[in-house]
């Protein structure tokens, strides 16, 4: 199961970022994890919200240009190794990942993940058979 990313390219000025997250709380949409990479001119958003569909005419609406990427959300326990018992099966199956970052909510008292890999659906069954559980829609609520 994987999940709509969001992502946008913002200028590296003070209060950019604030202004969509101003305008997605205004129009009712809750941001449910959140990554952040910049350069000196341009920051890479890449965020999950509750209603990716809503966000996105949202953003276009007020001149934004988001792009949609299926990603996937995965269930990791809160101790030591964790992160690598995810990352070792899609090392071992050469499922190259782009970038990970957290979920602000928890599923079963775990940790979610963000995951962007080079082969969505591979990585998910590669996962899958190595008792990692992805979630689905259920995380835009989570």
């Amino acid at each position: 199961m994987s999940i709509t990313q969001l992502s946008l390219s913002l200028d590296n000025v003070p209060g950019t970022f604030s202004a969509i997250s101003e305008l997605l709380g205004r129009e009712g949409v809750n941001i449910r994890a959140i990554s952040v990479a910049d350069t000196s001119d341009i920051s890479t958003v890449r965020f999950v919200v509750d209603d990716p569909e809503k966000a996105k005419n949202i953003l276009i609406g007020s001149g934004h240009v988001p792009k949609t990427t299926e990603v996937l959300a995965v269930e990791i326990p809160d101790h030591p190794g964790a992160v690598n018992a995810v990352l070792k099966p899609l090392k071992a199956a050469d499922i190259n990942v782009h970038y990970l970052y957290p979920h602000l909510g928890r599923f079963d008292e775990n940790a979610i993940v963000i995951l962007g890999v080079d082969k969505t659906e591979e990585a998910q069954k590669v996962l899958a058979q190595n008792w990692v559980k992805t979630l689905g829609a259920e995380v835009y609520n989570v």
